[in-house]
């Protein structure tokens, strides 16, 4: 029986999707496909590789390969699925996929205690509508890795149109018993005149960047292409550090070593360079209605339309509009005579963009970044390990936010140099630390904690607590903050 461990690459911030993907709360942690799922686009990841266990394989414990910064947001998430064992790989700077699958290939191995793992890759921010399709297929590509010694297999996506967004295999032969090709070679994202070619010529598919080898295959192959790589994770990997929480594991590399790791994708540190070489590349055809919703117009294609061909989401109200996706995420959104539009509005931020167009929102993002503007990183509501905080009000020198505290949790123990704070509970009962004392508060009470105070807001309750915080003071940055004592592990 083979075993097969799942490895989900969580990395990334989908610039293209802002502003409701932003670099605090990517896009794969968001529910985006269209197709009425209650799910993130990662917890989808997760639950359709698991599909796969069938007689023949067994299905070990998930891997996940994320930042340090998401992990609670990955924690959260994995929480809310059924019997789902995971162990998450925490990077502390991104390094791109290759480094990233270095470690998910040794904790694979240290896992697997002995054995040799079949590791399915696959990115945390793809649809499929097709499940029945996507799990034969692979099915199919688990056989060809266990019955070929270094044998790589990669699912290649049936082209639909001549895309220029995607790279592209070419295959070549006839399929196997087990339904792969040879692949002959990997090409780069092509121009539109030539995408059209290779849709007409039909030997080729689009990289779905999902793939299935080996443990052993993928350290034996980056070791003879990219010795560097190779080196550097193997120093990472031996300076870990490692625990747990709630039954999930956490595992971090040597943040100075994996520094030092050159970064490189997948596929051009190992898979572009295997055709023709020891580690030969399968590839298995899948037409399952996939998508990686890279941008606003593919989530357009992948929603429900209406009869006008809109896709709708939240409080909105159109009226001879056609072809428009219209996403309300805070208060109504109406539209009036508008054709092939993207508007997304959020708390704090509004986009409006032709469809054509939509791949271009990323250079909005580059604006944002180069003016330092926080709408870059954070919605105004902002998720922590222990709630959240949205921020509702803010004027000179004073900010006001409603904050949420998840039942048996709490804040870092703190204090600020530049601002006071008023807290007044509104819903449940609060545990609060203010200098000295410790008191108790429920709803409608309230307490003042002076600037340079010493203090903690917890929730010992069932239920959420949720409190309004008023600051005032010269300054109110979130970087205005000293923590003493914190269960989260941050300074």
């Amino acid at each position: 029986m083979a075993l097969v461990i799942p490895v989900i690459l969580c990395g990334g911030s989908g610039t293209r999707l802002w502003p409701l993907s932003r670099s605090g709360f990517p896009k794969q942690f968001l529910v985006l496909s269209g197709d009425g799922s209650s799910q993130s686009l990662f917890q989808q990841a997760v639950e359709r590789i698991r599909t796969v266990a069938n007689q023949e394989i067994q299905m070990g414990s998930t891997l996940v390969v994320t930042n340090e910064d998401h992990r609670f947001l990955v924690l959260d998430q994995l929480r809310e699925l059924k019997n789902v064992e995971a162990t998450l790989l925490l990077e502390p700077v991104g390094r791109n996929t290759a480094p990233a699958l270095n470690m998910a290939a040794l904790c694979a191995q240290q896992i697997a205690q002995g054995q040799d793992p079949i590791l399915v890759i696959t990115p945390a921010d793809q649809t499929i509508q097709n499940q029945i399709a996507f799990t034969k297929a692979l099915q199919d590509c688990i056989q060809t890795v266990q019955s070929s010694d270094d044998a790589i297999a990669i699912l290649g996506i049936t082209p639909t149109a001549p895309e220029t967004g995607y790279g592209y295999i070419q295959r070549s032969g006839e399929k196997d018993q087990n339904n792969a090709f040879t692949v002959a070679r990997f090409v780069e994202k092509p121009d539109s005149k030539t995408a059209q070619t290779y849709l007409a010529e039909g030997s080729y598919l689009w990289n779905s960047g999902m793939f299935v080898l080996k443990a052993s295959t993928w350290l034996s192959a980056v070791k003879a292409f990219r010795p560097d790589i190779f080196e550097t994770s193997q120093k990472a990997w031996s300076c870990k550090s490692e625990d747990s929480s709630g039954g999930i594991g956490f595992i971090r590399p040597g943040k100075k070593e994996f520094s030092a790791i050159p970064g490189e994708s997948i596929d051009y540190a190992v898979i572009e360079k295997c055709p023709g070489s020891q580690y030969p590349i399968k590839m298995v055809e899948l037409d399952a209605g996939w998508n990686d919703l890279g941008a606003w117009d593919a989530v357009w294609q992948v929603g429900q339309r209406d009869v006008s061909g809109n896709v709708t989401s939240g409080d909105t109200l159109l009226t001879n509009s056609k072809n428009s996706l219209v996403h309300a995420s805070s208060r109504l959104v109406s539209a009036v005579g508008v054709e092939n539009l993207i508007i997304v509005e959020t708390a704090d931020a509004v986009l409006v963009a032709d469809r054509k167009n939509s791949q271009d929102v990323k250079n909005i993002v580059t604006q944002l970044e180069s003016q330092k503007r926080e709408e870059k990183n954070l919605h105004r509501k902002v998720a922590r390990p222990w709630g959240w905080y949205d921020s509702v009000d803010e004027g000179e020198r004073f900010k006001v936010k409603r904050i949420q505290v998840k039942p048996g949790a709490s804040l870092s123990l703190q204090m600020h140099h530049y601002r006071a704070e008023h807290w007044i509970v509104v819903k449940g009962v609060a545990e609060i630390t203010n200098g000295d004392q410790v008191i108790t508060l429920t709803e409608n009470q309230s307490t003042y904690i002076p600037q340079g105070q010493t203090h903690r807001l917890a929730n010992k309750g069932a239920e959420p607590l949720e409190i309004i915080e008023v600051q005032s003071g010269s300054y109110l940055g979130e970087d205005d903050i000293v923590r003493f004592e914190d269960t989260y592990g941050r300074s």
